[in-house]
């Protein structure tokens, strides 16, 4: 489950509930300052464009990296 709800991103609660990690299957948290889910176990931050989560490794910002 998320720890918080996005408030400057229109995302459905229904849908933040369901969603994980596509890379490791952990929580994710949203980040509503950067419009982004992020996942702390692999450290990766999935982009919110348009109110739609991209839930694609390969566009997720590597955390790890220090980006």
């Amino acid at each position: 489950m998320l720890a918080h709800y996005a408030t400057s991103m229109q995302l459905d609660p229904a849908l933040l509930d369901i969603l994980v990690c596509p890379q490791c299957r952990a929580a994710l948290f949203v980040d509503s300052d950067a419009e982004e889910l992020v996942c702390n176990s692999c450290q990766l931050a999935y982009p919110v464009r348009g109110n739609v989560p991209v839930m694609l490794v390969d566009q997720a910002r590597d955390l790890s990296a220090g980006s």
